[in-house]
């Protein structure tokens, strides 16, 4: 995997927790960038963690389906992307919640990375170097997270659904490129 593959997934996988942050942002009278911190620690973590613990299931099955392991990849990716762009276009608004609380945001976190979950497990069928990926996601999920509260507090809530859905295609195309390297272009 590339580089910009990787780069094209980090960013792609960020998009949840970009869109929660946001919505915090939203949620904040002032923003103090302890707020943007907090939310890019937690989430950044758990979008490289559960990659990591993704990846350590598959390696368990990988030897015994590397045959179809191309149409895994495809099937999960194609599942976390029209599940985020079916999100984006349903158009459902969040009430933002100003609570920055260890329990709130670790709920977050978790149900922003499940998706991460399974693209670690596509990790292990496709052979990455687990190490690296997981921490250029994490640093990325980081970033656009602490960018997520700021936007939000700043821009309001406009750019939450087409986060969200440019997110979800990422993926979705992700997911036809693995596919089609490992069939029409093998």
């Amino acid at each position: 995997m590339t580089m910009l593959e990787l780069f094209v997934i980090a960013v792609g996988l960020s998009m949840d927790a970009f869109a929660v942050s946001v919505c915090k942002g939203l949620s904040l009278q002032k923003m103090k960038w302890k707020h943007a911190y907090l939310a890019g620690i937690y989430f950044g973590g758990f979008q490289a963690a559960m990659p990591l613990l993704g990846f350590l299931l598959g390696v368990q099955f990988r030897e015994s389906i590397t045959s179809i392991d191309h149409w895994v990849a495809f099937i999960l990716l194609g599942i976390i992307g029209i599940n985020m762009v079916k999100e984006a276009i349903s158009g459902g608004e969040e009430e933002g919640d100003p609570s920055f609380d260890a329990k709130s945001m670790l709920l977050l976190a978790v149900a922003t990375s499940i998706d991460a979950l399974a693209v670690g497990v596509t990790f292990a069928f496709l052979k990455v170097r687990i190490l690296p990926a997981v921490t250029f996601i994490g640093l990325t999920t980081f970033v656009l997270s602490m960018a997520g509260v700021k936007a939000g507090n700043v821009f309001g809530s406009r750019y939450k659904s087409k986060a969200e859905l440019a997110g979800g295609l990422i993926l979705i195309g992700m997911g036809i490129k693995i596919l089609l390297e490992h069939t029409i272009f093998a």
